[in-house]
């Protein structure tokens, strides 16, 4: 009988097609560029708003945009790309999508660096009012093209690790990696204020050197982000769908992308849905954090404020101090990436996501009482708060880097395996679970600062919430998401 060529049957999916982790790696590296413009946002949008004449009532509002964009905008990117043949583009389904979200995202620092620039050519006044609305656009568009770029690396990364739960445990962790690398890049050039030295022309008649350092800052980011994403979509050639059925399933559905997007609910089994209640409290527990981090330590800590003009030089080293916080935070974020899945391995992906929720409510609790703390005790005629204050805030801050990372990366993780037999496309599940995050996102927007000002106008009422919800949270996880199953996902080959 003749011998029939090794390659004349196709092959199933095995070993030979896995990608190498290095290129995973170089795939992952985009979230570096993405979270750098994010760091800058998440230190400095708060007291930035606030210079610009929005109450800190009001501060939170602003914030509507990044979970309003996540609602609609990453799952119907997501829900895009899942509907474009690989053959379609020469860059396949989704790092299009990357590369686009990555342009909105320069647009959009430049038009927030640049902001009191545009307004002075609208006629401004020294009060900004054109200003004030550039700089909200500006916002608004970076969290557009945040999600518009997030979402799809998500569901690539998912793509190239075929459901593998570890490999999708291991991607996920490189991608929180490169997010601590553009977290630290990031929170180091919100904390420096010197930029308008190394940049002198973005000094203007209408750009003061606290303007011109948010302008050199953003510069800054587009130059990493292009790097990064260029790394990211020369990385790997995105893989082809096995199975007639796939492969020919972006060109037949024809569901209405929101009737897909909420009727995939009813396919949800018991594990999606904790993920998803799980996702959901620990996010209500982390964005009064992401609101008010630094607001909170140059309001509450540093006793500063950024409408009296004798106390704003104290509000801005609180909120430098603050941007040193979160960097120290995102240097333990990365730390934690790196050993996230041995951790996983040995006690399992519920139990650990579970802890890190209930060590988030302790520190939450913390920073009460440091705020307690603050309130009665005497500063010197200086102003500048005792030494042991600002070392047990820093102390929070870093510790809140373990959690951090893992929110990060187990969540996509387990969603990536877990939704798989239901027959929903990466990129449409990543985006379904994003409603878990930007739900709650939104409920904290509106809610948080009339909250706040119900109890004196502070932002301990918030962190009071956090500690609440994401305590509740690890209890959830740790009970509903046991080791045992999973621990066994990779046998059945599914969460």
């Amino acid at each position: 009988m003749p011998r029939r060529p090794s390659g004349a049957v196709p092959a199933p999916p095995g070993p030979a097609r896995k990608v190498p982790l290095r290129k995973l790696l170089r795939a992952a590296s985009v979230a570096c560029g993405v979270q750098f413009g994010w760091a800058l946002q998440l230190s400095l949008l708060t007291p930035y708003v606030q210079e610009l004449g929005i109450p800190h009532a009001f501060a939170s509002l602003v914030w509507l945009c990044g979970p309003l964009s996540g609602l609609l905008v990453q799952p119907l990117v997501g829900h895009l790309s899942d509907r474009i043949a690989p053959a379609a583009s020469p860059l396949g389904r989704r790092r299009p999508f990357i590369a686009a979200g990555a342009v909105s995202i320069a647009a959009a620092v430049l038009t927030v660096g640049f902001s009191a620039d545009i307004g002075r050519l609208f006629g401004d006044p020294i009060q900004p009012g054109s200003t004030r609305l550039g700089a909200l656009i500006g916002f608004w568009l970076l969290d557009v093209g945040n999600n518009a770029t997030q979402g799809p690396c998500r569901a690539f990364l998912a793509d190239l690790t075929e459901n593998d739960p570890r490999r999708t445990r291991i991607a996920n962790a490189y991608f929180s990696l490169f997010m601590a690398l553009g977290n630290i890049l990031g929170y180091a050039t919100g904390a420096y204020s010197g930029w308008y030295k190394i940049f002198p022309f973005t000094v203007t008649p209408s750009c003061s050197i606290s303007c011109a350092n948010l302008k050199s800052a953003f510069l800054l980011d587009i130059i990493i982000l292009v790097i990064t994403t260029c790394i990211t979509v020369a990385s790997v050639q995105e893989p082809q769908p096995f199975g007639s059925d796939e492969a020919e399933r972006p060109n037949s559905e024809q569901e209405a992308f929101l009737g897909e997007l909420f009727g995939s609910f009813r396919y949800f089994t018991l594990p999606v849905w904790m993920v998803m209640i799980v996702t959901a409290l620990t996010w209500i527990g982390w964005f009064p954090f992401i609101l008010f981090d630094t607001d909170w330590m140059g309001r509450e800590i540093y006793r500063g404020s950024p409408d009296d003009p004798r106390q704003t030089q104290n509000y801005h080293d609180g909120v430098r101090m603050g941007s040193f916080g979160l960097m120290l935070n995102s240097v333990v974020l990365g730390f934690t990436s790196i050993v996230l899945e041995k951790l996983c391995r040995k006690w399992g992906a519920g139990l650990v996501w579970g802890v890190s929720n209930i060590i988030m409510a302790l520190c939450f609790v913390a920073m009460l009482v440091i705020t307690y703390v603050a309130k009665n005790v005497d500063y010197p005629p200086t102003g500048v708060p005792p030494a042991g204050i600002v070392i047990a805030s820093l102390v929070v801050f870093t510790i809140l880097g373990a959690p951090l990372s893992i929110t990060y990366s187990i969540p996509y993780a387990m969603a990536a395996s877990r939704v798989e037999n239901l027959g929903l496309g990466q990129g449409l599940a990543m985006g379904v679970l994003n409603l878990a995050i930007v739900i709650p996102q939104v409920i904290v927007s509106l809610g948080s600062g009339p909250w706040d000002q119900l109890f004196g106008g502070g932002n301990a009422p918030a962190f009071a919430v956090a500690a609440a919800s994401s305590f509740i949270g690890g209890l959830v996880a740790i009970l509903g998401l046991p080791r045992a199953r999973i621990s066994s996902s990779r046998r059945r080959g599914h969460g």
